[in-house]
């Protein structure tokens, strides 16, 4: 039996993670420097495949789409409200290592629900999977990048940055597809259909707040070329053929011939 698809890709942003984690412990400048295009990028990509593919089929999928895409992108905002309550300015650098602790769970937390969204995505259709995590998995390298700098402000070694931010920002991503992913197949599909237009809510409220937050600090042209790069990107993706032959809607492997996704009727 293959790897899962969710953990797969909650592996590959795993590793994307780290990779920003290296670049910022070899060249701790260029990586703080550059991280929030990084952000804008994931932002404009995020967006874009939203709209374009994510909200279209949770619609499709229930006529209660818009409920819980609003609870999704609303329970965002409380967790992105509480985390920065959390993490107030200046804490870290006075308090000394234990003060990263608590801003380090929040990243946890956030790469946490990431692995559960790829398991929603990929169990709703493997397009919608495909899609989500290709946008989220951008956001992993300046999601390291921020993980590092915290335990640095708060006094810790490059090793010590380095280790604790793995844990944080990148183990926990494929741990959350990991075990959400088993779950998911016990649920019916209204309840898949909740699932999956409340992390599309989710990914409208990341999309637009946390990863396009760095447009107010980097200079227009620097900050629209990012974001421009990010929505071309989703647009060619959106236009490519990304259904796989030999793939149903949950990402396993099926017998028959057909390439089109099976929704249930509207309104289940």
């Amino acid at each position: 039996m293959g790897l899962p698809l969710p953990v797969l890709f909650g592996l590959i942003a795993a590793s994307v993670t780290a990779l920003g984690l290296l670049s910022v412990a070899l060249r701790e400048d260029w990586s703080s420097r550059h991280a929030g295009l990084f952000a804008i990028a994931a932002g404009g990509m995020l967006i874009t495949l939203a709209f374009l593919h994510l909200a279209p089929e949770a619609f499709m999928r229930t006529q209660s789409a818009p409920v819980w895409m609003l609870s999704g992108y609303l329970g965002g905002l409380v967790l992105h409200q509480v985390s920065r309550a959390l993490v107030t300015p200046g804490r870290a650098t006075n308090a000394g290592l234990g003060a990263a602790i608590v801003p380090l769970l929040a990243i946890g937390l956030h790469s946490l629900i990431d692995g559960i969204v790829y398991a929603i995505s990929f169990e709703s259709s493997f397009e919608s999977g495909l899609a989500t995590s290709l946008s989220l998995i951008l956001h992993e390298f300046p999601e390291g990048v921020v993980a590092f700098m915290i335990v640095r402000a708060s006094g810790g070694t490059v090793r010590h940055a380095f280790v604790l931010a793995l844990l944080a920002a990148s183990l926990t991503t494929p741990i959350g597809a990991l075990v959400a992913e088993p779950l998911l197949d016990l649920v019916g599909d209204d309840v898949l259909a909740g699932l999956f237009a409340t992390s599309t809510g989710l990914l409208v409220f990341v999309a637009t707040g946390p990863l396009l937050a760095p447009l107010h600090e980097e200079t227009a042209a620097r900050g629209g070329f990012a974001l421009i790069c990010g929505v071309v990107v989703a647009l060619a993706l959106s236009l490519s053929p990304l259904h796989v032959h030999g793939v149903d809607d949950s990402g396993h492997r099926h017998d028959h011939d057909h390439d089109h996704v099976h929704y249930p009727p509207i309104g289940r």
